[in-house]
């Protein structure tokens, strides 16, 4: 753990005490951190200003009472203080906010005009705007249930078109290679490329949303998805469209990556895992639902292109939603707003939020998003194994894509359009998954609250175990009855019930896993996983079809099988020693499971 780490770590345990063990419990893991006077009160000079300033001021501001004056000591409640400790966490972790100025060899220009520097504000803290107390309705989490619904709508439609729009291309791509007079692997590409973007995207979009809000990265992410996708549906060769299928799936991983994020800033603790469940259904069903859509497209007159012209129309209409009434949700840049309004009106340009302390930083920058990621996939067993699961988890989602229609178009001879519809059995057996997550939640909430509030990161992987099983069942069910046409069609078919419910548990909680184990690191942690399993997700199509045919269905489905019953012992090992590996962890700094 290098200097920047332990920074954010004490940020972290200083802003949250209650959520971390004593500092001495893993003195053997950490340096200590040498503490610093921060000075608060740098100088003491002339905080006054002039007297035409003191009367515009005065005109400008309405006197009313605060809070404060009313005798409602807004910093005790416990709400309030939670979301004080959440904003500093954020804070810490934002790319820059480590640093304390930029350092430059040049000279400081001067003022101009022959005036002189004008002295430094008396206590730089009494300028940063806060939120009025735990009922601000300018908080994400005050707003009312209908605007955090139609928000939650609005945004799960934006996930979904991206999801979607992954897709449904598989259906096109026999038809794409054949008309640029390529193989089918090349015609994978198409999707492999728009996977392959979803694995680069992230590196932009996070930090993106970490300086400037949700909003902003949303709104342009929107755009550029359907302008790419417009590309890809005029494309006049081939090149053309598996470059733009890239850049639509960079600008797609926007809302893979950010509106969970939202729906962080919306919901309490209490609620949120509900809401992040919704989330993560969006991210699965879409790309299972675009197949037999793009199949009925592609067998009619519209054509392959048409495939692309439904994702473009799906994207402006998120954009256009986005642009118009998606509120930021971000309390770090709701208090930048907030400052620049009480700047304006109160001539006072001393005012700002914390937000606006931060110097973006290229080194800062890479170590966040690629050194740190890196060191963790490497050095934490945790991060390694979860993030090799998922990643297969994920790469067979995209292979079933090919593997799917060589068993119901191939095997059964049914047609592009009808051979899709056996994906209603993975989706079916999501939302069951979903369904089964949102029942444990009471009981997860009733073991959170006797523990203080405070998560064990084990309590998650029951239903990742139960989910790997289930999902082994599924592959072999899978293989070894869709493999000749004498079994009826339906079988196979059902076997998409396991294999949709294993995949939805173990990715969910597997998720949750790695940010309740590494708190502050969690988006390393996510980072690294994403990375990797969007790196199998690509490559996952390229092969499935020699393996499917050069192996047979039964015997490729059984390899892939086998692969996913050797994985199954991994949570089941992380349940019984996941507190011990964590304790001789440099990232987690979470207390042993009770």
């Amino acid at each position: 753990m290098d200097a920047s780490d332990k920074i954010i770590e004490t940020a972290e345990r200083d802003a949250s005490p209650d959520r971390f063990p004593p500092a001495k419990e893993k003195a053997e893991h950490h340096e200590p951190i040498e503490r610093t006077a921060t000075l608060s009160s740098v100088s003491s000079a002339s905080s006054s200003d002039s007297d035409a300033s003191h009367a515009e001021r005065d005109g400008a501001m309405s006197r009313l009472p605060t809070q404060h004056e009313e005798g409602i000591d807004v910093e005790r409640h416990p709400t309030a203080l939670s979301r004080i400790q959440t904003q500093r966490s954020q804070h810490s972790g934002t790319v820059g906010a480590t640093l304390k100025s930029r350092q430059s060899r040049k000279p400081l220009p001067g003022m101009g005009a022959g005036k002189s520097y004008p002295p430094a504000l008396p206590d730089r803290e009494e300028y940063v705007v806060e939120f009025s107390g735990h009922d601000d309705p300018m908080h994400a989490q005050n707003w009312s249930t209908k605007k955090k619904v139609f928000t939650a709508a609005m945004l799960g439609f934006t996930t979904l078109t991206s999801a979607f729009g992954s897709s449904i291309f598989s259906a096109a791509t026999r038809v794409v290679a054949n008309q640029y007079g390529v193989g089918m692997t090349v015609g994978v590409l198409g999707t492999s490329f728009y996977v392959l973007g979803f694995a680069t995207g992230p590196i932009f979009w996070a930090p993106f949303s970490e300086l400037k809000g949700r909003r902003l990265p949303l709104v342009l992410a929107s755009f550029g998805f359907s302008i790419f996708n417009i590309g890809v549906a005029v494309g006049k060769d081939l090149q053309t469209v598996l470059i733009c299928r890239f850049w639509a799936g960079f600008f797609g991983a926007c809302p893979l990556t950010c509106v969970a994020a939202v729906f962080s800033d919306m919901f309490n603790n209490r609620t949120r895992g509900m809401a992040i469940t919704l989330f993560s259904m969006a991210v699965f069903t879409g790309p299972l639902l675009a197949p037999f859509i793009g199949g009925f497209i592609v067998m009619s007159d519209l054509g392959w292109r048409w495939t692309e012209y439904i994702v473009a129309i799906m994207g402006f209409t998120a954009f256009t939603l986005n642009l118009f009434f998606l509120s930021e949700s971000y309390p770090p840049e709701i208090l930048v707003a907030k400052a620049a309004e009480l700047r304006r009106r109160t001539k006072n340009w001393g005012i700002h939020a914390k937000q606006e302390e931060i110097e973006i930083d290229l080194r800062e920058l890479l170590e966040k998003n690629f050194s740190r990621p890196i060191r963790m996939l490497i050095g934490e067993p945790i991060v390694l194994l979860l993030s090799l699961y998922m990643a297969f988890i994920y790469g067979l989602l995209y292979l079933f894509l090919t593997a799917y229609p060589l068993v119901f178009q191939g095997v059964h001879h049914m047609n592009q359009g009808v051979g899709g519809l056996p994906f209603f059995g993975m989706i079916t057996g999501q939302l069951l998954a979903g369904t089964y997550l949102f029942i444990r939640q009471p009981s997860y909430q009733r073991k959170l609250a006797a523990n203080n509030d405070v998560p064990v990161p084990e309590w998650r992987l029951p239903e990742v175990i139960i989910g790997g099983v289930c999902f082994t069942i599924g592959i072999f069910w899978f293989g070894w009855t869709g493999y000749k046409a004498d079994i009826h069609w339906i079988v196979p078919t059902l076997s998409g019930i396991l294999i949709g419910f294993g995949l939805l548990s173990i990715f969910l909680q597997a998720l949750n896993y790695l940010v309740d184990a590494y708190l502050m690191f969690a988006a390393s942690a996510i980072a690294a996983n994403t990375f990797l399993r969007s790196l199998c997700g690509a490559a996952f199509p390229l092969f499935a079809q020699q393996m499917f045919q050069g192996m047979g269905i039964q015997w490729a489905a059984t390899l892939l099988g086998c692969i996913a019953a050797i994985l199954v012992p991994v949570p089941i090992w992380f349940y019984y020693k996941g507190a011990q590996i964590r304790e001789k962890s440099k990232f987690a700094p979470t207390s042993k499971m009770n």
